[in-house]
């Protein structure tokens, strides 16, 4: 089959990688129909995340078809349309069984494209499958489901959960890409009185008006305190969400959220950022940062399915999955693509993949 594998720092390839296999009972095989690049997989190519080994295939974020399964599987079927969710969970250990799957210490928690094979690719073998991928609606795309791989789950729990948002708050999100629109999208849940995005790119403001946001500020125009502390008579946020993962937005949370506030990492940091303990301490600010453990993916795949919730907006590009190199290209070019989220649509299958499809169907069958 065809992957996008991982050859160190800077190095990526579209190439032909053996086809995955059952390896436990718990494990199913999927072809993955939709795919998406995260701002994470970005960063590995950076070399902020150092435990991904070269020739890694990349990716956590898809919807696919389940091919075959392990004898241990109950749940699925060949043909169930399935949400691959970019955490993973044995189900059995203590995390898991608080529903605090990012942590999982069975062989869990963010998995794919990390430490084991990803989901960039034609097929994919899914670890514990029972209870870690979700059931597709049949009325429900592909693209309607796919970003509740990742961002929309990650934004909801670790910036508008862990940030105690409430009504009436006003919430500040320092960064309006795909995870802090996301942010937007999901604190309009608990009807904050004000949503500011800050931000310097003015495409991203314009989209985060567009999902709900109040206040956009163009930080490269104007001192983002000094506004929020206008619009907030001199008070601060009541929650500030870093949605970037650079030592400067965290750095600006701290400076724009009020006394007794939270700030809210959401950014995967790859370099230290200063923590000024010696102007946060008497300000009884709460600092929360953590793994999305996805364990509010069926509530918010409930709210697509009935029309409470619409993320088909962050797609804004569309590619051939044998394109995925083009993809990239494109995705980490956003400041002048304005690339949200590239969406990776399997090609047809060829003769051969589909005589190997039908075969694993009917020996499971």
């Amino acid at each position: 089959m065809k992957a996008l594998v991982y050859h160190g720092p800077g190095q990526r390839a579209w190439e032909d990688v053996p086809d995955p296999r059952i390896e436990e009972p718990t494990d199913a095989i999927v072809r993955i129909d939709s795919s998406t690049i995260c701002g994470t997989d970005l960063h590995i190519l950076k070399g902020d995340v150092p435990e991904v080994e070269p020739g890694t295939i990349l990716g956590h974020e898809a919807v696919g078809t389940v091919l075959e399964t392990g004898g241990a599987v109950t749940t699925l079927e060949p043909g169930d349309r399935v949400l691959v969710s970019c955490i993973t969970s044995c189900g059995r250990c203590r995390f898991c069984k608080e529903a605090r799957y990012g942590l999982c210490t069975g062989g869990g928690g963010w998995i794919f494209g990390h430490l084991i094979d990803g989901l960039q690719a034609e097929l994919a073998r899914v670890p514990f499958a029972d209870t870690s991928v979700y059931k597709v609606p049949d009325e429900l795309t592909d693209e309607d489901v796919l970003f509740l791989a990742d961002i929309l789950p990650t934004s909801f729990e670790v910036g508008v959960l862990n940030g105690g948002v409430q009504p009436g708050d006003t919430v500040a999100i320092v960064g309006a890409g795909p995870i802090g629109l996301a942010a937007v999208l999901t604190a309009k849940l608990f009807t904050p009185g004000r949503i500011v995005v800050i931000d310097p790119a003015k495409p991203r403001l314009e989209k985060a008006l567009e999902l709900g946001a109040d206040v956009a500020i163009d930080n490269s125009a104007e001192d983002a305190v000094e506004r929020i502390m206008e619009l907030t008579g001199g008070l601060g946020a009541d929650v500030a969400i870093e949605a970037v993962g650079i030592p400067e937005t965290f750095e600006l949370c701290t400076d724009i959220v009020r006394p007794g506030g939270h700030v809210a990492n959401v950014g995967v940091h790859g370099h230290p950022a200063t923590l000024h303990l010696e102007r946060l301490w008497i300000r009884d600010i709460t600092i929360t940062t953590g793994l999305v453990d996805t364990n509010t993916t069926p509530r918010l795949l409930k709210l697509i399915a009935e029309g409470r919730l619409d993320a088909t907006p962050f797609a804004t590009h569309r590619f051939p999955l044998d394109e995925t190199m083009a993809a990239y290209d494109t995705f980490a070019d956003a400041a002048n693509t304005n690339a949200l989220k590239v969406v990776l649509e399997a090609v047809p299958a060829v003769p051969e993949q589909a005589e190997r499809e039908e075969a694993l169907a009917g020996s499971t069958a």
